[in-house]
């Protein structure tokens, strides 16, 4: 599976060390930013990250800002995203069962590097439900 990974300079630490695990768990990684501790802005990278999500299809996206906050606003802007910012495994699981999301986002100053590994684990290996799931996601994309 295709991950594409980014963050602004409030996560770039844990964007780093999530990137080592992915790889090392054989997903293939693509890491659009940034790429040091330099402010930049968030939206620029949640924009860049939706376009590759949307243009690789069956790929999962994972956004991280300082809180998740931000990333996760500019994310569901984006027509065809469903952003979940996630700070614990339950929600992970449900996003992915019942919202069918296919983008994450975690907070970089507010989320451990390892309860973030087991949040994105789980994120990454649970399966969309789909069902009564499906028509509220359908209707959700009619009012894009």
């Amino acid at each position: 599976m295709k991950v594409v990974i980014g963050s602004d300079h409030g996560a770039y630490e844990l964007k780093e060390k999530l990137k080592i695990h992915l790889v090392g768990n054989e997903y293939d990684v693509d890491d659009i930013g940034t790429f040091s501790g330099k402010s930049v802005d968030y939206p620029d990278i949640a924009r860049d990250l939706c376009a590759e999500v949307l243009q690789n299809e069956g790929s999962m996206g994972l956004l991280m800002c300082g809180t998740g906050l931000g990333m996760s606003i500019a994310a569901n802007k984006v027509p065809g995203i469903r952003a979940a910012l996630c700070s614990e495994s339950y929600s992970a699981t449900k996003s992915r069962q019942h919202n069918n999301a296919n983008v994450l986002c975690l907070g970089g100053r507010t989320t451990g590097y390892e309860l973030a590994q087991h949040i994105v684990d789980t994120f990454l290996d649970t399966e969309f439900e789909g069902g009564r799931h499906l028509r509220r996601i359908n209707k959700i994309e009619s009012s894009q």
